[in-house]
């Protein structure tokens, strides 16, 4: 389950997918088999959650990895290799990047300062 806490060491990679509304739900019927038949096994896996604009042309994958090792050891794996050429043969074009938690901030607690 994903968790996300200002501090945390925790990788996280957000993935962001371009496509054509036709090809938005193969995209995402794609990255669901990647992620339960390889990725979820590998070490230092925590989560991923693919999301999808309301106007067809965006997915989104918001994963977590135990640290920056098991990511880099995730991005080496052939079996997610296979899966990424797909990818990239769905979506127009592919931006991710990752990341640490700068804040947290919810409607009646502000986290990072404890309120």
């Amino acid at each position: 389950m994903s968790t996300i806490t200002k501090g945390s060491s925790v990788f996280t990679l957000i993935n962001v997918f371009t496509v054509t509304p036709e090809r938005q739900q193969e995209l995402i019927d794609l990255l669901i088999q990647a992620t339960e038949e390889v990725i979820c096994k590998l070490p230092g896996f925590i989560s991923a959650n693919i999301h999808k604009s309301f106007d067809g042309v965006r997915v989104i994958n918001y994963a977590q990895w135990k640290d920056k090792a098991a990511f880099e050891a995730f991005l080496r794996n052939s079996k997610a290799t296979e899966h990424f050429k797909i990818a990239e043969q769905i979506a127009e074009k592919i931006d991710y990047h990752t990341y640490s938690v700068a804040d947290v901030i919810t409607s009646s607690v502000h986290v990072s300062q404890g309120k």
